[in-house]
């Protein structure tokens, strides 16, 4: 994945944060909105982004964008490194493959455990019944 290419795709706006923090947060724009086409995007291939629009469906608008912000750090200039750093993260586990699953069966040790403990469960529960005469 080309680093500078998707930097160069997203599109950053600085607005007010919110919470707690007087004068300073009043006056300062330090969250930074990060937005990022999926579609438009030059840097994946189509089967990349198929990859990527399945497993971020949920987080994308109806219009195919990301849209991320980040807000921990008094610094812009901190929050929009952060930004960006979880959307490649994002769109880095976006893109893996799932390994596929290896069947396996139990072994001959396993079956005998769970039938022992399947007898010791009967015998336990005989024991409770009253004895008939």
């Amino acid at each position: 994945m080309n680093k500078e290419a998707l930097f160069q795709e997203c599109d950053f706006k600085a607005v007010r944060s919110s919470g707690p923090g007087g004068q300073h947060v009043n006056k300062t724009s330090t969250k930074v909105m990060l937005h990022w086409s999926l579609k438009d995007s030059n840097v994946f291939s189509e089967d990349q982004k198929q990859r990527l629009y399945k497993r971020l469906q949920n987080k994308l608008t109806t219009d195919d964008q990301l849209v991320l912000s980040y807000d921990q750090s008094r610094s812009q200039h901190k929050n929009k490194d952060e930004v960006f750093k979880n959307l490649v993260r994002l769109l880095e586990n976006g893109l893996l493959k799932p390994k596929r699953r290896k069947k396996t069966k139990p072994s001959l040790a396993s079956k005998k455990r769970r039938l022992d403990s399947k007898k010791r469960n009967a015998e336990k529960k005989a024991n409770r019944k009253p004895p008939s005469f």
